[in-house]
């Protein structure tokens, strides 16, 4: 079979199915930006960025680079054609414009698009946090940005979008042609690791057991509850003598405004909060390459993952895929994966001292979290997990959108019923019981006990035996692990 996968960042959320189908022998191309990772066995085809041109109205200065960057893949496109290259299947990322005109190429080739979020003006991220309230005008704004949305809707023989809560922000007319499939997370890589150990310049280090509080994302901003998790730490710190916080991410703005009168975010608020943190105690890794930063999820003793009601991260399930015990926002995209109590706990966003002290009360007695941590893993193994759920339901989706010879495409305003896939069933067939403890290294020393969640997820099966890896130990120095 023939692919062709668009995306300006490729391979981004198509890594693990691009991987697959080029190992599996099939003819994989993609179209994307010149910054794009190259992967073994695809072919790439780059195209130059675009920036608006200038006297654009503000309200479309991304509609135009979108429309500029859908006419640079349909040049890439024409190419292709030229040299006879014709897609089974083409699989693209609607958020730049890059899938606008391919149907105009390829008219009777089924489109899959990747929806990942529908703006709006009150009621998800743009009017929560009332520290940064939105503009006068952004109701209008975001209903111009949309039009790259509504247009990709159009376009496309199918939808694809992570989480049911994205779905959700969408029109709800689409939602019949919008798959739920999240990417998945690949949980033989990312796993508890009890050897797991750090240094960091200057000769300090960190193991599994340590009291250390973990943050992460892409870049520490309020989106994702920077602002939040920092005003936590006085009274964290001064409650935890021994704890340490690991800090990952950048000093850029992925999401929202950029800071008035400093350069990033973390010099904004860590100024707000001068004299009030133990800088000794706080470290700010920046960005890590993949390993070392699942080394720092592996020995962490909590793990908070705040988030406006926004996309959700990547890194809140491998958090939790390693085992963390998870401090999330009480917000629609986190409550879709965590209850709390269950598998986590959850607080109000704004709540820094209910933060404060959750952070702390599970730094005191990590023993008592130990079912949160089965639980957290167990929940990524029955609905997140790459190669038993995530996976096979996207290779299903391919084939249902994959025309079989002598038929025609999708694309004819057909409204049937939406191809949503759910995990697993979390009740515990009869007659499975949980590991022995001694074969289970997250078995309870104690017995058996926890949440109902927990219980059933352990009879279930879903709490597998982990063993140390060797390619996990590659932080600055790794620790010297078993190896088996």
């Amino acid at each position: 079979m023939n692919y062709l996968f668009i995306h300006q960042n490729f391979p981004a959320q198509y890594v693990h199915v691009v991987r697959y189908l080029a190992e599996a022998g099939h003819r994989v191309v993609c179209i994307a930006q010149q910054r794009a990772r190259q992967v073994p066995g695809v072919r790439h085809l780059t195209y130059r960025s675009a920036s608006a041109q200038r006297g654009v109205h503000p309200y479309l200065a991304e509609f135009d680079i979108a429309v500029n960057n859908g006419l640079s893949v349909v040049a890439c496109g024409e190419a292709l054609k030229r040299e006879g290259f014709l897609p089974d299947l083409i699989i693209g990322h609607n958020g730049w414009g890059e899938i606008l005109y391919v149907k105009d190429i390829w008219p009777s080739v089924p489109l899959l698009g990747y929806f990942e979020f529908f703006y709006h003006a009150a009621g998800a991220d743009v009017d929560f946090d009332p520290e940064f309230p939105p503009a006068a005008d952004d109701a209008m704004r975001l209903r111009t940005r949309n039009a790259i949305n509504l247009l990709g809707l159009d376009a496309v023989d199918w939808g694809q979008t992570p989480t049911e809560w994205q779905r959700s922000q969408y029109p709800k007319r689409y939602w019949n042609r919008l798959s739920v499939v999240h990417e998945g997370v690949d949980t033989d890589v990312v796993h508890p690791e009890p050897t797991a150990r750090i240094w960091l310049a200057g000769g300090t280090s960190f193991a599994a057991g340590d009291e250390v509080i973990t943050y992460c994302a892409r870049n520490l901003e309020p989106y994702r509850g920077f602002h939040i998790f920092l005003r936590a730490l006085p009274e964290v710190l001064r409650c935890r003598p021994d704890a340490h916080v690991l800090i990952i991410g950048g000093d850029g703005v992925s999401y929202g405004c950029r800071p008035s009168g400093t350069a990033s975010w973390r010099e904004k608020i860590v100024r707000e909060l001068d004299g009030q943190l133990d800088l000794r105690r706080i470290h700010f890794l920046g960005s890590l390459p993949y390993r070392q930063y699942l080394t720092v999820l592996q020995l962490s003793r909590v793990h908070v993952y705040l988030t406006y009601p926004f996309v959700l991260s990547w890194s809140l399930l491998e958090a939790m895929a390693a085992g963390c015990v998870v401090i999330g926002s009480r917000t629609p995209p986190v409550e879709e994966v965590i209850v709390d109590g269950e598998n986590g706990r959850l607080v109000d966003f704004f709540d820094v001292q209910t933060l404060a002290d959750a952070i702390t009360d599970a730094c005191a007695d990590p023993v008592a979290q130990h079912w949160l941590r089965q639980s957290a893993r167990a929940t990524v193994l029955a609905r997140y997990d790459l190669k038993t759920v995530c996976l096979p339901q996207h290779l299903k989706l391919l084939r249902r959108l994959t025309p079989r010879p002598g038929t025609r495409s999708l694309h004819n305003g057909n409204k049937s019923s939406v191809i949503s896939f759910k995990g697993p069933s979390l009740r515990p067939p009869d007659g499975r019981g949980p590991s022995a403890p001694g074969h289970d290294p997250w078995a309870s020393r104690d017995g058996p006990g926890g949440s109902n969640l927990s219980r059933a997820l352990s009879s279930s099966g879903l709490l597998r035996r982990v063993a140390p890896r060797d390619d996990d130990q590659n932080f600055i120095t790794p620790a010297s692990p078993s190896r088996q």
